[in-house]
């Protein structure tokens, strides 16, 4: 008799959960885009200049490249941090294009919808240094560091896209670090696809000794779950110091549906699923005051990534190579 019973409550259990999950997915499916989508409004389709006192359109990563890098700068109310970051990319790639003309480059700053003076404060390089060299995008609203992230990537210039946090935590000349990755590993940077990621797991003993144990936990608890759901093989994902070659930030951010903290992981998702090549490299990096990293954004990755995997499990998001965006 009770083992009728057990054999019902596991029969009906499964069911449930079979019913359940089934619900579930076709939720998810009939409340999801499949392909994503690429959103703008008409004045984030320009830029200023502002020694011409004029705005004109930027070019679309359709086009063909004319520049040899792109470096794309995702800032949120980076008024008083973003000088040091640019001052120091500047002395690197002032230094690389005087020794070696064919380095020709740009700094888009991507301003994620700022409530300070962000913009201003990029204008002046602009200013400074050109609109050539620098350009500023400002979007209408905040679309977090993710979507700034590729608004600056769809509308770059360069064989080499590089995206880099405003807050200078990273060494910018380790860029030769992630190039000299690229260039052992490609015969063409106009075809080849390679994502190099910048890393910092050679500092995680140190990083743990200065953190606190629910920190430590916390970073712990995401590295498995991104492991165990979504991207094996890359040990530091988070970090904001990526290389891509054109053709692959061109796949990858066309099928880019997170715009959020958790952006990186479903970038180097698509790159596994196309089956583009992925390197880490570790570079120099340093904790910077002002982190924007809370106990809520743990929380909000964490969603993301369980959103991730389901989203692509039931096939409610789709990859695909050829795909572009509308508005791309």
């Amino acid at each position: 008799m009770i083992e009728c019973c057990c054999f019902k409550f596991i029969s009906w259990t499964l069911l449930a959960i079979m019913i359940i999950f089934f619900l579930f997915k076709r939720i998810i499916k009939a409340t999801s885009i499949p392909y994503s989508q690429l959103t703008q409004t008409q004045n984030e389709q320009f830029f200023f200049d502002p020694n011409a006192n004029k705005k004109s359109k930027f070019p679309s990563i359709m086009n063909k490249s004319s520049l040899y890098l792109s470096v794309i700068v995702p800032s949120y109310n980076e008024e008083a941090r973003l000088p040091g970051m640019l001052d120091e990319a500047f002395e690197y790639l002032e230094k690389r294009k005087k020794n070696n003309p064919e380095f020709t480059y740009e700094i888009i700053v991507v301003d994620d919808g700022s409530r300070d003076n962000t913009s201003k404060v990029a204008l002046e390089y602009s200013k400074k240094y050109t609109v050539d060299v620098v350009r500023v995008l400002s979007q209408d609203f905040n679309r977090g560091k993710g979507g700034a992230v590729r608004m600056g990537v769809v509308k770059s210039r360069g064989k080499l896209v590089l995206f880099a946090d405003a807050d200078g935590a990273s060494k910018f000349s380790d860029f030769e670090r992630l190039e000299k990755i690229v260039k052992v590993n490609c015969s063409s940077l106009e075809d080849d696809k390679i994502v190099v990621c910048g890393s910092r797991r050679h500092l995680e003993k140190d990083s743990i000794a200065k953190r606190s144990l629910f920190r430590t936990f916390l970073m712990h608890g995401f590295h498995f779950l991104v492991w165990f759901l979504c991207v094996k093989g890359v040990r530091d994902t988070q970090c904001g110091f990526k290389l891509l070659t054109r053709p692959a930030a061109l796949q990858t951010f066309s099928n880019l549906h997170v715009l959020r903290w958790a952006f990186d992981v479903d970038l180097l998702y698509i790159a596994q699923y196309l089956k583009i090549p992925i390197f880490e490299v570790d570079i120099n990096w340093h904790e910077c005051e002002g982190s924007k990293i809370t106990f809520g954004s743990y929380i909000q990755m964490g969603l993301d990534l369980l959103s991730i995997r389901l989203h692509y499990l039931f096939g409610a998001w789709k990859i695909d190579a050829n795909y572009r965006p509308e508005n791309i």
